[in-house]
């Protein structure tokens, strides 16, 4: 395999979790009787442009479904941090009801609605029918499509281009990298700013975090990476924050390349020297990886075993993606976790990929009264401990898998 970005090739392995079925391909009565598609799920780091890449077996096509049942909305953290976001941009960047917003991914509308209550023109793109139809009953104008060159060059010829283009956990499902990141050079205006927020490749080897990959992430980033990445297909970073969303994530700021319309902050360089300090353009940066993943998969599966031989009953939290790379990893089985609880309805009534286990409503909880709840997205733990804290009347606790096995 080449690397695909810089199209070097690729040896150097970061981890192998086996195989597994899309984690956001969720089974049907229907389909639940159907064979499912499995994919190998391995992980390659580039030595020349130190790109973290999924090996290819599929396209963005097969993973993002008209049924693509992630939702941003159901995530009251998330959406704080959405609102956040809205206020923080409009202040620093002078938004006003004269700029424009495009967001790319923009769900079910999860952040446009912000910038709709103040006003703001906006645009969302989004591929996936069943979150734009949520995005467009938020009264927010869906172009239903991928974001590419192609269709940037086609927006560019209609007068539509942005003072800010948003672009949220996106940046690692896409398999095209290059072809996207053109797509903002050439949408934003003169002094137009892309941000991108993505989970970063540093805390998630530093924390052991390996259930956050999956098929639809296609690329595992670092800020030296991104600086390469956006410098060849005309971008320049000239802002990183750090944040904690879904376990320690970067937000990067970029304007079109040679535009003088921001500094380039020091924080981008302080980041730049920390990755180096690590080690993270080093081969032996990547070593041991596997093996902490494996003491997660065997400590899960033994905690299991042995609350079920004690009659003790486990039900899960939370269908994400995250935790069916996890289930999927560890082979558990109804036989071990009996069902998943989730809010949203598009999911419930449904089966996790793979292991089969029936997604659920909140109610199971209370009437079936389970001496253990593992929280899947272990990044919303706290906001789930607070919305369960109920299940301490019948002496419940919770349990988490990654980094490490921890029962509350």
């Amino acid at each position: 395999m080449k690397c695909r970005h810089c199209n070097a090739e690729l040896s150097l392995s970061l981890i192998d979790l086996g195989s597994a079925p899309p984690s956001n391909a969720y089974l049907t009565e229907q389909t639940l009787h159907a064979p499912e598609k499995w994919f190998p799920l391995r992980v390659l780091v580039c030595t020349e442009c130190w790109l973290a890449q999924t090996e290819e077996y599929t396209g963005a096509e097969l993973l993002f479904l008209p049924d693509y049942a992630y939702f941003s909305s159901y995530a009251t953290s998330w959406l704080e941090h959405a609102k956040k976001y809205t206020n923080d941009m409009v202040e620093r960047f002078k938004l006003d009801s004269s700029s424009k917003v495009i967001e790319v991914a923009a769900n079910d509308g999860y952040l446009l609605q912000y910038f709709k209550a103040l006003n703001i023109p906006n645009l969302g793109i989004e591929p996936t029918s069943g979150t734009a139809v949520a995005a467009r009953a938020k009264g927010i104008e869906i172009i239903e499509d991928f974001l590419c060159t192609r269709l940037a060059k086609k927006l560019v010829k209609q007068g539509i281009q942005a003072d800010l283009m948003p672009a949220n956990n996106v940046l690692a499902h896409v398999p095209n990298i290059n072809d996207f990141v053109q797509s903002f050079a050439l949408l934003l205006k003169p002094a137009g700013v892309a941000t991108f927020e993505f989970p970063h490749l540093l805390r998630l080897i530093a924390e052991n975090q390996f259930d956050t990959i999956y098929h639809e992430h296609f690329s595992y980033l670092s800020l030296t990476h991104v600086v390469r990445l956006f410098k060849f297909n005309g971008l320049e970073v000239f802002d990183v924050e750090e944040l904690g969303t879904h376990g320690g994530s970067l937000r990067v700021y970029a304007q079109k390349l040679g535009s003088s319309a921001h500094d380039v902050s020091a924080r981008v360089r302080a980041l730049l020297e920390k990755e180096a300090a690590a080690g993270m353009t080093t081969v032996e940066y990547y070593a041991g990886f596997q093996g902490k993943a494996n003491i997660v998969k065997s400590d899960l599966v033994t905690f299991l075993q042995e609350a079920v031989r004690a009659g003790k009953k486990v039900i899960a939290y939370g269908a994400a993606a995250k935790g069916n790379t996890l289930i999927n990893y560890a082979g558990i089985r109804p036989d071990l976790i009996s069902c998943v609880i989730d809010r949203n309805p598009a999911k419930r009534g449904k089966y996790m990929p793979g292991s089969r286990i029936p997604i659920v409503d909140e109610s199971v909880i209370r009437a079936e009264k389970p001496d253990y709840v593992l929280i899947l997205p272990w990044n919303i733990r706290n906001e789930v401990m607070a919305q369960l804290a109920y299940i301490r009347e019948w002496g419940g606790r919770f349990v988490t898998a990654v980094p490490s096995l921890k029962i509350d």
